[in-house]
């Protein structure tokens, strides 16, 4: 999709998702991507937990630095992770993986992580209006530990809002202000998906502009799962809205590869999003960095 927008956008790192290529990540998978995409021009490598001892935090660390990369990490809601709606062990487990990947986080350096903090994916109920209340106080409860862990740990918690057909609870920006005004701005905000914003809000940069300064983390992709800029989406719009907004942080390309049938099927990927799955690093890349001015030319 061609720039519809001749405002000059600033510009900010770009990073990618490990899912693009591999589920889960392991010590081996993140040598071999890390100085690939290093070497493709990336600045921030995203790293899933999705179980705490895949991968060794110390050992990425090492790795990203080596290659000059950036981290943000990724918390996964699977089966069994749940905040809401749940027995007391049932929270304190959940609360203790949350807690993890926070430590994750601080030793590879990552500032944020994000993810849907609240429920697993795929898990849906109707709520009435006093329901969702009292299960967005429930969350905001459950979730406070959590946050003075990562305020004490210095990393902010992304509450990411995800589309009707993988959660009942929190599906738009508005929803996840909810939740995250009862808690602590400087332990956590909102991770935008622009995948689900997508689906869920009419209007895209007016969402953005509502999360203002309360967003923690922005993941992008074509709205089909592809790389940006192969879709509808009105990206320079949505980078100016990022740009008013505040918003200074990377902007992080997440797909998945069809290859595992656990992660395919979670993320519906029925089909090849792309030629192979480097292209929609490497098209999304070339794409977001051809809408943004280059350092050395925004100097004055």
């Amino acid at each position: 999709m061609a720039p519809t927008s001749s405002t000059a956008l600033r510009p900010r790192r770009l990073g990618v998702n490990t899912w693009v290529w591999t589920s889960p990540l392991t010590d081996d998978a993140l040598r071999g991507i890390a100085p690939r995409v290093a070497a493709w021009g990336f600045d921030v490598l995203e790293l899933p937990v999705e179980h705490p001892d895949d991968w060794d935090p110390a050992l990425a660390a090492r790795v990203l630095a080596d290659h000059g990369l950036g981290a943000s990490v990724s918390l996964v809601m699977g089966e069994g992770r749940e905040l809401v709606a749940a027995d007391p062990a049932t929270v304190r487990a959940t609360q203790d993986y949350l807690r993890r990947v926070v430590d994750a986080a601080h030793v590879v350096g990552a500032p944020v992580i994000g993810g849907p903090a609240y429920a697993s994916v795929g898990r849906t109920w109707r709520l009435s209006d006093v329901e969702r209340a009292a299960a967005y106080a429930e969350l905001a409860e459950h979730l406070a530990p959590v946050v003075d862990h990562a305020v004490q740990a210095g990393v902010v918690v992304g509450l990411e809002p995800l589309n009707r057909y993988e959660t009942s609870l929190v599906n738009t920006v508005d929803q996840g202000l909810e939740v995250v005004g009862r808690l602590p701005a400087e332990g956590i905000g909102l991770m935008l998906d622009v995948y689900h914003m997508n689906i869920e809000e009419t209007d895209l940069p007016a969402a953005i502009a509502r999360a203002g300064e309360r967003i923690a983390h922005v993941q992008v992709c074509g709205n089909d799962r592809g790389a940006p800029g192969t879709d509808h989406l009105d990206w320079p719009a949505l980078l100016a809205a990022l740009d008013t907004a505040g918003y200074d942080g990377p902007l992080v390309i997440e797909s998945f590869t069809a290859e595992n049938a656990t992660i395919a099927t979670a993320a519906s990927i029925w089909r090849p999003l792309a030629p192979t799955q480097d292209a929609i690093a490497l098209d999304g890349l070339a794409y977001l960095k051809g809408l943004m001015p280059t350092p050395e030319l925004s100097q004055p």
